[in-house]
C-alpha cells in the first residue's frame, strides 16, 4: 500500500468516526468537496498543506492521517 492509499484510508475512516460528510469536511478545510473525494478515492495526492488543512478540520495530528497500519501479527514496542 503506498502512501496515497494509506492517506485515504485514513481519511475516510478518520471522516467517518467524527461523522462528517464529505462536504462538511471540504467546508471546515476549506477545500471542494470533490478535491475531498478524489484525496478519499487515492485518485490524486494532497500536498503537505492541504494535509495540514485536513487534519486541522479533524482536529488530529497530519502524521496521522499518513501513519501506516501495523502489520497483523506482530507486537508494538
Amino acid at each position: 500500500m503506498d502512501l496515497k492509499e494509506i492517506m485515504a484510508r485514513n481519511l475516510r475512516q478518520a471522516r467517518h468516526d467524527k461523522t462528517l460528510t464529505q462536504e462538511e469536511l471540504a467546508h471546515r478545510a476549506g477545500l471542494s468537496m470533490r478535491y475531498v473525494g478524489a484525496i478519499e478515492r487515492g485518485d490524486v495526492s494532497a500536498s503537505v498543506t492541504v494535509l495540514g488543512q485536513i487534519a486541522d478540520a479533524l482536529g488530529m495530528e497530519p502524521g496521522e492521517l499518513v501513519k501506516r497500519p501495523e502489520a497483523s501479527g506482530r507486537r508494538k514496542r
